[in-house]
């Protein structure tokens, strides 16, 4: 059977807005558990620092895994009840998210003074599993409809901006209510030492702050699966027809399945650059609150003011994406951004007696620039699939797969080297540890960024298969 690919999908402003607010949920949840998780498990739970990397490494595998299987799934799936194969997957993920995330920010039910820690790990591992399957279920769901609602590069980077600026909005609304509950506290509690450092006494701030994220996240969710429509599902050929803009006459283009895509060199180029671009924003976002704390001994009030202005800051420059790419092109925009991001590096491991004052020139460098690059690595996965949408879900679950590996394997090693675990105070050679961290780890691995860049604009993103 043959048929002709459009070339003219658009959206109007408001299909755009309500597509964009689909990954809200998600983005709140991410924002809780990046910034959160370690302090939250480790400070105020009394978790080793090994054991809360461990709880992180359970959910990253989990999510890597759950990635390219749900990828695979989604493309095979049919719709469910009118709904097309995506918005079903979207809408398996949104549930799964709302019935776990609450039991991972909440203390261990069934468990007192007494238990051992490897058996509050065994605790939690199947709700941390759930809600990983969930936000992946989602997470790819979510970007697998860019290609199939829009159909020109201008209009995936917008749309691809569009998300990111309620990525944006979701983590300003986690740091903003955190930072209200933390001032609220502040008020009724005389105690300097409550004020100052994390303790158990935060644990209903916590779970207040995982209740409102879920609920505002599931209002949202509505509103995308009300507001979105996607096309009916369709049998897929073996070979589609395309008119290419230059002439009338139609080009026969193979259509790739998901194990022809592990033969395309530009397949590993995306990858390899989403990894390394997931790699700088997560565990930067990880580590930032544990800098904080640890290294520069700022008020808890801090992990949500500086992640605060770190959001913001993406926010105003993602305003500005779309203008600077046409400008630039992508890839030079992806490199503007890691430029930001090691100016961000060789401030933090320069200033070795970084303020209160100069931390925010840092995290406004460090949102600038992981703005920059994770808009611009998913508008580079999304011209990748170009018009091979039908197989658009594995592509962006491989990817994920990457990165989600990576993050989990890469927290652990630096939680397991870490000089000392004790929940409460550090040693002397721990104190600049995560200062380390965040500029080395940050720092090379936007070199290994830029250098996987380079072979793209030596050897461009297509599909080189006949």
């Amino acid at each position: 059977m043959e048929q002709f690919v459009s070339a003219d999908r658009s959206l109007s402003v408001c299909q755009r807005l309500c597509y964009a607010v689909g990954h809200f949920l998600n983005d709140l949840c991410a924002s809780m558990w990046f910034t959160y998780l370690l302090v939250y498990f480790h400070s105020v739970l009394g978790f080793q620092s090994t054991y809360a990397g461990v709880l992180l490494l359970i959910g990253q595998i989990a999510d890597g895994v759950c990635t390219p299987l749900v990828g695979y799934e989604s493309d095979r799936t049919a719709g469910v009840l009118g709904y097309g194969k995506r918005k079903t997957w979207h809408l398996l993920g949104t549930v799964c998210v709302l019935v776990s995330f609450p039991f991972i920010f909440n203390p261990c039910l069934a468990c007192n003074a007494n238990t051992p820690q490897w058996a509050e790990i065994l605790y939690f591992s199947p709700f941390i599993i759930i809600f990983q399957f969930g936000w992946a279920a989602t997470q790819i769901s979510h970007l697998s409809l860019i290609p199939e609602l829009v159909s020109t590069e201008g209009a995936k980077v917008e749309l691809t901006a569009y998300r990111y600026a309620f990525t944006v909005v979701a983590n300003i609304t986690v740091y903003t209510v955190a930072w209200l509950l933390f001032h609220f506290q502040a008020q009724h509690n005389v105690n300097p030492a409550i004020t100052g450092n994390l303790g158990q006494e935060d644990i209903p701030l916590f779970r207040v702050l995982a209740l409102i994220v879920l609920g505002t996240g599931a209002l949202f969710s509505l509103i995308f699966h009300v507001g979105t429509k996607e096309a009916a599902p369709a049998s897929e050929p073996e070979n589609q027809l395309i008119t290419p803009f230059s002439s009338q006459e139609p080009l026969l283009r193979p259509v790739l399945q998901w194990n022809q895509w592990l033969k395309e060199p530009s397949f590993y180029q995306v990858a390899f650059l989403y990894m390394c671009t997931r790699l700088i924003v997560n565990l930067s976002q990880t580590y930032i609150s544990v800098y904080l704390t640890y290294s520069l001994m700022l008020p808890k009030n801090f992990i949500a003011i500086i992640p605060l202005v770190i959001y913001v800051s993406s926010f105003v420059w993602s305003l500005v994406m779309k203008p600077v790419s046409k400008c630039l092109g992508i890839s030079i925009t992806y490199l503007l951004g890691l430029l930001l991001v090691l100016g961000f590096a060789t401030w933090v491991f320069v200033d070795k007696t970084m303020g209160s004052e100069r931390i925010y020139g840092v995290a406004v460098l460090l949102g600038s620039g992981s703005a920059t690059i994770l808009v611009m690595s998913l508008s580079m996965t999304a011209t990748l699939i170009g018009e091979q949408t039908q197989s658009g879900a594995f592509v962006y679950g491989s990817m994920s797969l990457t990165d989600k590996v990576a993050n989990g394997v890469g927290v652990i090693i630096i939680q397991t080297i870490r000089p000392c675990s004790s929940t409460q105070s550090c040693c002397p050679d721990c104190v600049w540890f995560y200062r380390d961290i965040m500029a080395i780890v940050t720092g090379g691995v936007a070199v290994a960024a830029a250098l996987c860049l380079f072979s793209i604009l030596i050897w461009p993103i297509r599909i080189r298969r006949n």
